[in-house]
């Protein structure tokens, strides 16, 4: 049997290596996980979102480290897109310099 490494994480992304490219991505929040009030807005159909800055990147982003500033209160969708992944090898992908 076969494993396809799409689907295991990339061993070449670490947090010190991470460009947090998810930190561009339309965020909703869909459980309840503390996020503070001032990162959070409502898109046009009336559901709550992460705040975005106007280029784009995640208003809870630490822009000098990288890191997200909220951690331990990220939305859960946040928590379940796994660093090192495909979606998180995509974003990576699509963003290149």
């Amino acid at each position: 049997m076969k494993i396809e490494t799409t689907s295991l994480p990339s061993a070449d992304v670490t947090c010190a290596t991470c460009r947090a490219n998810c930190c561009r991505l339309e965020v909703m929040l869909i459980t309840e996980t503390g996020v503070p009030e001032r990162y959070v807005e409502f898109d046009d159909w009336g559901g709550m979102v992460m705040a975005r800055l106007e280029d784009g990147w995640c208003a809870a982003l630490d822009r000098s480290t990288m890191l997200c500033s909220i951690y331990d209160k990220r939305p859960l969708i946040c928590r379940e897109f796994e660093m090192g992944g495909y979606d998180c090898l995509a974003e990576r992908a699509a963003h290149i310099e």
